[in-house]
């Protein structure tokens, strides 16, 4: 399949091109712009080549509440006790940064976007020139949001956590139906940390034949396997949440890469996608060299003009100037057109033609 590749700012997405790494930022600032811009820095200088924020506020993504709905349960979560609201005030990135934000990443050479949670949010980003949208796999039932996202003409990320497959064709028809053109399916596991065994990228290929966009990878997961395996299932682009040091405690450090991290993600998710290649049989011009390691046919021991090749003056063996090993049971038999001495490749021209 060949799927229409995908630009953000000037970054190809999809065949031909190495999978995108975009570090999130999330609240990992820990409400310092001093801390943003050390993020941003430090992305840059891990090779990342694309930074993501989020733009809302508590009061756009629910309301100042206390009672038992609006309080976070659950003892594997690394948000258990938390109030909405106050999750959301600690998490939030503050409005008045968002320009020089954008305006750092463009001076390090960074891709920046950010996921709008409700209207005023992406009129706000359009007045930035955000040149893309991601929405987050809590918003993608949000369908009034869908709406005001794809009517931007923007490429749009879409997460697809928690998403039944029915929620998905609803999401990806609103989307298509109010201008999306195009669009990035991620799979994500919305668990924060994520365990690997509920990553199913399996279902990554199946998504893209059945959706015909780019797919990629929102991951919660430690470490690296879950999104190097990615790589060869399709994915274009690979979301991490980023920090400093999970030492500094932000709101997502726990399950976030530190710099040396990200930095080998951006190494060997190309060094990954560099090893698909094609579909290819026989050397590379680089294994080339190495055929002579391979065994061939050599004269095992001193021979006269006439005399017969049997297996005690004919052997298959290492180095391979020699005939190829595939001739060697046509060989036995045949009489030598000249002397040879021990250590000869065999060659036609070696015996009498009894054609």
């Amino acid at each position: 399949m060949n799927l229409k590749a995908i630009k953000i700012s000037n970054r190809m997405l999809g065949e031909g091109h190495p999978p995108l790494v975009v570090a999130e930022l999330s609240g990992n600032h820990n409400q310092s712009l001093e801390n943003a811009f050390k993020l941003l820095d430090a992305a840059a200088k891990a090779g990342v080549e694309a930074v993501k924020i989020q733009t809302y506020t508590a009061d756009t993504l629910t309301i100042d509440a206390d009672t038992e709905d609006f309080m976070i349960k659950g003892e594997g979560s690394i948000f258990n006790g938390y109030r909405l609201y106050d999750l959301y005030e600690k998490a939030h990135t503050p409005w008045e940064w968002h320009q020089p934000l954008f305006e750092r990443s463009r001076e390090l050479g960074l891709i920046c976007f950010s996921t709008p949670f409700d209207d005023t949010a992406v009129d706000y980003l359009e007045n930035l020139g955000a040149p893309c949208y991601k929405i987050a796999s809590f918003e993608n039932n949000y369908l009034p949001l869908l709406r005001k996202v794809a009517q931007t003409g923007k490429p749009i990320i879409m997460s697809t956590g928690m998403a039944t497959l029915e929620t998905l064709e609803i999401a990806v028809k609103t989307l298509r139906e109010n201008g999306c053109k195009d669009l990035i399916l991620l799979k994500c596991a919305s668990a924060y940390p994520a365990e690997p065994t509920d990553s199913n990228l399996t279902t990554l290929p199946h998504m893209r034949d059945l959706f015909q966009c780019q797919v990629g990878l929102s991951d919660h997961t430690m470490g690296l396997g879950v999104a190097l395996a990615a790589v060869p299932l399709g994915a274009v682009l690979i979301e991490k949440h980023f920090t400093l040091s999970r030492s500094d405690g932000g709101v997502d450090a726990a399950f976030s890469m530190e710099p040396e991290e990200i930095a080998d993600l951006v190494k060997e998710s190309k060094r990954a996608w560099q090893a698909l290649g094609k579909v290819s049989y026989g050397p590379t011009d680089n294994e080339k060299p190495s055929l002579v390691g391979r065994r061939s046919i050599y004269i095992a021991r001193d021979v006269e003009a006439g005399e017969v090749l049997t297996p005690d003056n004919l052997k298959i063996i290492r180095p391979g100037y020699g005939l190829d090993p595939k001739y060697y049971d046509l060989l036995l038999g045949k009489k030598m057109q000249v002397a040879a001495k021990k250590g000869t490749a065999m060659q036609w021209n070696l015996v009498i033609d009894s054609a």
